[in-house]
């Protein structure tokens, strides 16, 4: 994985992140300077679970998955995230913690990393970074609530329409013919996602094709025909 400072990006993490947006041109030239820069591979490890780490993620470009295993030795998937977001903001609060999930890279993937030391500095100086991080921890808070529920009380045909309409939401593009998605999971990976088996996802995204609810474009395009009786799968 090679390294070197955020300042040699072409765009800097710092522009890109939420959390950065209400700092001055000469704070975020400074916080620039302090992150570190890598490349990493697709499927390439960032945190393994049960791993101490002390560092903030930042995704510049690409894509990140967020996953457990369960006791039954299955992936569940808990976060995808995209450019922009983040990941390990836990473990800057308290590095005495392990890592509760696992990250990797769903496509070649840049990543700016802040340490604990140096976001501790940027949170004194800076306190509206903290409330930015914890309402991000609270909405994420939140889908892991409802991912739980969800796969303990709806039966699969919900789960799945709920994932495609949280993809629809995050990846999706709006066209004349309907809402397009890149999806950044494999069909494996969507399984795990909503806890169901992979011949479950491709026989459940049959039943909602021939209804006219969603077009499949081959394995990693999908498109929403018909989002409002999508919808009515989770109320």
């Amino acid at each position: 994985m090679l390294e070197h400072s955020c300042q040699n990006a072409g765009e800097p993490c710092t522009r890109k992140v939420p959390i950065f947006a209400s700092l001055s041109d000469g704070e975020l030239s400074r916080i620039s300077a302090m992150i570190r820069h890598r490349k990493v591979g697709k499927g390439q490890a960032l945190v393994l679970e049960e791993q101490p780490t002390d560092t903030l993620y930042i995704i510049q470009q690409g894509q990140v998955k967020l996953s457990k295993m369960t006791p039954q030795g299955k992936e569940q998937i808990l976060h995808v995230l995209t450019s922009g977001e983040f990941f390990g903001e836990l473990n800057i609060f308290n590095s005495e913690e392990l890592s509760n999930f696992s990250a990797y890279a769903l496509t070649d993937t840049s990543i700016c990393m802040l340490t604990k030391n140096d976001m501790e500095q940027l949170i004194s100086e800076n306190p509206d970074i903290t409330i930015k991080l914890l309402k991000t921890v609270s909405k994420r808070l939140a889908h892991t609530e409802n991912l739980a529920q969800s796969l303990a009380t709806k039966d699969p045909e919900i789960r799945i329409a709920y994932m495609i309409l949280e993809l629809s939401d995050k990846y999706g593009k709006p066209r004349s013919s309907g809402i397009h998605i890149k999806l950044p999971l494999s069909r494996e990976e969507l399984a795990s996602y909503v806890g169901v088996t992979r011949e479950t996802i491709s026989r459940k995204f049959a039943i909602f094709e021939d209804l006219g609810l969603i077009e499949l474009v081959g394995n990693k395009q999908l498109i929403v025909k018909n989002r409002p009786s999508l919808e009515k799968y989770i109320d």
